[in-house]
Formats: structure tokens, C-alpha cells, sequence
């Protein structure tokens, strides 16, 4: 039943995806591009530099305590499956969560198809377990890897952050089959974090 659904699941996902990518288009947030470019008028080339270097390291101590505190989200927008195709999603809606011991992955795609979860893709919740974080040891990233397993879901997670940013990916991977998928986005401490949540299967 578990290896059904899954399979079911990854079928859906490519397919929604597909449709998003022919219907995508850039937004822009104009108030934020004037915003920057006022700021850019004031300060050299080098202080935005190291203004931007300092709050990308800001970003990262904070994703990594979060990734520590169990308590985090990856919002996520780009989604990548197998064989490499890439979706441009909405961070609000796609996204891996953790909160203690339970986590959701839910991926919702901008397609006129509600899908399993309302949204236009699937939400999943399942238990958390094995959860091991571990820096390499010229401390150039950081991996944290899990197992996530409730009534529609058993996989291993990974989740992959390098030094200085708060960007990420987390890789998939089903217990069942081969149908992996990944998530790049960025991991936001859960009380800085806003997604929405559609229904679970």
C-alpha cells in the first residue's frame, strides 16, 4: 500500500511540474528592487560586499541552530526530481518542516489540478528518527539526515547546507522505490517561518 502510494505520488509530481513550467513567469517584488537600488547609491561596491557577507553568515549560524533545535523549515522554491528537471515553485508552499520529533513535506504547484492536498500537490507527515547532523572536517558544510515514516510515507532525508548561507537542499529518498526528489530553498528557524499548510494524506 505504502510503495503504491509513493509510486502514485512521484507520477503526480511530474506531472504537475510539467504544467508549471509552461505556464511559469517571473514576479518581481518592485518595492524591494527600488528599496535596494536606493541603498546601492549610498554605499561602495566593497561595504555592500561585506554588509551582504555578514548577513549571510548571520543566516547560516541561525539555520544551523535551528537544524540543532529540531525546529526548523527548508522553504523550498525549486523542486528537482531524478533526472534533473527542475520546477520554480512558491517557498510558501513547498517546503520539508520539522518540529521536534514529527515532520511534513508537502510540494504545490501552481496547475488548475487541487490535487491530494488542496493545494495543486501532496502534504505528507510522518515521525521523526535516526536524526544525526554531522560537519565536515574542514567545516565547508553541514549534513543532517533523517528518517521520516507515517501512513503515506517511509524515506531518508538529507539535508545538505554549506557554510556562509542559509541555502540548502534536501534529497528524498524513498524506502520503496527510486523515485527521489529534492527541494532547494532556504532553512528559516520555525518561528521566523510562513508556509501554508494544505491536507494531509
Amino acid at each position: 500500500m505504502k510503495r503504491t502510494i509513493m509510486r502514485m505520488f512521484a507520477m503526480l509530481l511530474m506531472a504537475m511540474a510539467t504544467i508549471t513550467n509552461a505556464n511559469a513567469q517571473d514576479i518581481y517584488d518592485l518595492q524591494g528592487k527600488n528599496e535596494k537600488v536606493d541603498i546601492e547609491k549610498k554605499i561602495s561596491k566593497s561595504e555592500r560586499k561585506a554588509l551582504q557577507a555578514r548577513i549571510d553568515s548571520i543566516q547560516w549560524q541561525e539555520a544551523l541552530q535551528a537544524m540543532r533545535d529540531t525546529t526548523f523549515t527548508l522553504e523550498a522554491d525549486q523542486v528537482i526530481f531524478k533526472y534533473g528537471h527542475r520546477a520554480y515553485v512558491s517557498s510558501t508552499t513547498n517546503f520539508v518542516a520539522v518540529n521536534k520529533n514529527r515532520a511534513t513535506m508537502q510540494v504545490a504547484f501552481n496547475v488548475p489540478v487541487a490535487g491530494p492536498n488542496g493545494m495543486g500537490g501532496v502534504t505528507l507527515d510522518g515521525n521523526v528518527s535516526n536524526y544525526d547532523i554531522k560537519t565536515n572536517e574542514k567545516g565547508k558544510y553541514t549534513t543532517l539526515t533523517f528518517n521520516v515514516n507515517g501512513i503515506a510515507i517511509s524515506s531518508k532525508l538529507v539535508i545538505t547546507i554549506y557554510k556562509g548561507s542559509d541555502n540548502a537542499q534536501v534529497d528524498i529518498l524513498p524506502n520503496f522505490n527510486s523515485h527521489r526528489i529534492s527541494l532547494s530553498g532556504r532553512i528559516i528557524p520555525k518561528s521566523q517561518s510562513f508556509v501554508v499548510k494544505g491536507m494531509s494524506i
